[in-house]
């Protein structure tokens, strides 16, 4: 027999691309996972009544809102799930936290690094356990690459090198959607996937010390039906860094990047080896170590599924891949874990303000033309 259980009752604000991944979690993390806080879809709010409806049907939810307030105010939710465009994480995420609810936020954190910090401020001061959804650190490769680098397999870490290309934004009839709208979003490229390369950065390798980054912006103007709006955030970003501990980084994220649909890469090396992982094959984690036999060494390609790997007992036998929706999974079990125990899930909100002052040094870097120092955050 399992473990007894409780259950606690999610209102999830949004109900679109992210939407559609975190329901499949919360109804999905039960039957893989021996969880002592089950997740029950309550409540799916969206402005649109009719699309909201149909969504909650499709995606297993008892109810549906249209007023994001209502949902936090209800005395029978306990935890809120934001997925919403992210000029409203802030707001939504303080009034949760007043409210005394469970928070669970899509990244970035916020718009900019003081709204990170307001939300910081007011889950700890609540008291109630908060999450930001950065999902890759959940990928069992993922895992694997920190696992050897905390025992130090890669020796002294030299070099931190990640790319986000995708190609999406290539096309200049798209219309401005609001990823491409500062008011909505905050930063381009940097905010919307630049961000998860910056996470597994602190997550794999450390603090990040200081930056100089460029941006540009390859289509200035859109339009939609009605009107022809100014692009003011960037389409794509690059930018070089300098760790605490000495290694350093190359980063680049990009919407124009022809061919590559999510091609989030990252490659580490260090006195010792090199790890190199690809999102666009996920279970794959490619190792070099210098110790091994000479005339033997070179990248060994580990298919990250067997029992002995992170998470590898939870899901199919050893060769049968998972995807991009296990990494949700693996996400909420650590959310709710965290809500059983009292202790934030990694990475909490916490790790989104320390992400959002890397981001806002890349900015000002663009805009000083010159390196520049990210700031010391301390509790």
């Amino acid at each position: 027999m399992g473990t007894a259980f409780q259950e606690l009752k999610v209102g999830m604000i949004g109900y679109q691309f992210m939407g559609r991944a975190h329901s499949n979690a919360l109804r999905s993390l039960p039957f893989y996972f021996d969880v002592k806080h089950r997740p029950v879809q309550q409540v799916l709010c969206g402005r649109n009544a009719a699309e909201v409806e149909k969504a909650a049907a499709r995606m297993g939810w008892k109810e549906y809102e249209t007023d994001w307030r209502r949902v936090i105010e209800r005395d029978d939710i306990d935890v809120i799930d934001i997925v919403t465009p992210n000029h409203l994480h802030a707001e939504m995420a303080i009034a949760a936290a007043l409210a005394g609810k469970h928070v669970i936020c899509e990244k970035p954190l916020a718009m900019n690094v003081e709204q990170a910090q307001d939300m910081l401020r007011a889950v700890r001061e609540s008291g109630v356990t908060a999450m930001v959804c950065h999902n890759y650190r959940f990928v069992p490769a993922v895992c694997l690459a920190k696992k050897l680098i905390e025992e130090n397999r890669l020796g002294k870490i030299y070099h931190f090198r990640a790319t986000y290309l995708q190609d999406w934004g290539m096309n200049p009839a798209l219309p401005p959607v609001w990823r491409m709208r500062k008011e909505l979003t905050g930063s381009g490229a940097l905010g919307d996937i630049g961000s998860h390369i910056i996470d597994l950065a602190r997550y794999l390798v450390g603090e990040i010390d200081e930056v100089v980054g460029s941006m540009d912006t390859f289509i200035a103007r859109r339009s939609d039906q009605h009107h022809t709006h100014i692009v003011d955030v960037d389409d794509t970003v690059s930018f070089l860094a300098r760790f605490y501990n000495g290694a350093s980084g190359v980063f680049e994220a990009s919407r124009f990047s022809a061919g590559n649909k999510n091609g989030n890469r990252i490659e580490i090396n260090g006195e010792k080896g090199s790890i190199r992982w690809d999102l666009e094959n996920l279970n794959l984690l490619h190792v070099y170590l210098t110790d091994d036999e000479k005339g033997l060494r070179g990248f060994r390609t580990i298919h990250c599924t067997d029992v002995d790997h992170p998470y590898g007992d939870i899901y199919w036998p050893a060769g049968l891949s998972i995807g991009y929706e296990h990494t949700f999974i693996n996400l909420m079990k650590q959310f709710f874990d965290g809500i059983n125990t009292g202790v934030d899930p990694k990475p909490d909100f916490k790790d989104g303000v320390l992400n959002q002052m890397v981001m806002a040094a890349v900015e000002q870097s663009v805009v000083e033309h010159t390196w520049i120092k990210v700031p010391s955050f301390t509790d």
